[in-house]
């Protein structure tokens, strides 16, 4: 089966952080939120997230994929882990799929993943990183770096994320039931 880590950090934007996880899910993905440090997180907005477990204990698994959500300061947090720059780095290194929203994104250019690679973030955050290739769509895909714009594109990167772990007939499973009535 296929394995997403999901990093919830403190101050993370929860929209993006649950619908990720949600629709991944719902493509029967197993994820696993795993939050940087024990108990529950405390998003952007004041929403109490329960992880799945800690992530030093998450790091004991093998993973397909990392998806970051982003807001700040989670997005600083996650940066400042080196646990998950580690991982990040190593996912990346042996080609598979990392991704990142809204503010995250700047996460993998500290990291060097977005090197010679086109990306979006929220307006302004890869222009302070001195990431030069920036596309400016709510989801763009290069190789195995997925990254998207906002939390108001946030559906759109987890389908992203569905179709490029499982194909397009399990996003457009996933995408229809979401316009049923």
């Amino acid at each position: 089966m296929t394995r997403v880590l999901v990093p919830l950090a403190q101050g993370c934007e929860e929209l993006e952080a649950v619908t990720i996880i949600d629709l991944l899910r719902r493509a029967d993905i197993e994820v696993v939120a795993a939050g940087l440090d024990d108990g529950p997180v405390t998003a952007s907005r004041g929403v109490r997230i329960l992880p799945d477990m800690p992530l030093e204990e998450a790091l004991e698994l093998d993973y397909d994929m990392v998806a970051l959500p982003g807001g700040l300061p989670g997005s600083d947090h996650l940066a400042a882990d080196e646990r998950l720059t580690s991982l990040l780095k190593s996912m990346n290194e042996s080609g598979r799929f990392v991704g990142a929203v809204c503010a995250a994104p700047k996460v993998l250019a500290r990291s060097g993943i977005l090197d010679g690679k086109q990306a979006t973030a929220y307006p302004g955050v890869l222009q302070a990183e001195q990431h030069p290739d920036i596309s400016g769509k709510a989801v763009t895909r290069d190789g195995c770096v997925i990254t998207s714009r906002s939390a108001g594109t946030v559906m759109d990167f987890a389908l992203a994320i569905i179709e490029a772990l499982q194909g397009q007939e399990s996003r457009d499973r996933v995408e229809s039931s979401l316009a049923r009535n």
